[in-house]
């Protein structure tokens, strides 16, 4: 499974929705969505700044993880951002593959 990090921000309904609910049962309801697309979530946090939660979870896929971005974000309550997170690892075994490239205008 690959890891994603799902960033945030509700908008005015999103917040009210929040008070109300709280953020325990905010947890639950995007803990559900995540493993009913086959995910399992690492850690959920809320936020100040630019985000108001952030997500770290494993995804079986990429599609599985584009499916989450878009049930919640469709939900106009929410704004979504998700980014795939790369181990140390894998930047190793990436900094041995040669790639060809020319700078713009070089």
């Amino acid at each position: 499974m690959a890891k994603y990090m799902f960033q945030g921000s509700y908008t005015q309904a999103g917040v009210a929705g929040l008070l109300k609910e709280g953020g325990s049962r905010r947890r639950e309801a995007l803990t559900e969505t995540i493993e009913g697309a086959g995910g399992t979530v690492e850690t959920l946090y809320f936020a100040f700044g630019d985000g108001d939660v952030v997500i770290i979870a494993d995804m079986p896929d990429d599609a599985s993880a584009t499916a989450v971005s878009l049930r919640i974000s469709s939900s106009g309550v929410f704004s979504f951002k998700t980014v795939v997170l790369v181990t140390p690892e894998t930047v190793d075994e990436a900094s041995k593959k040669e790639v060809s490239y020319r700078p713009p205008g070089a």
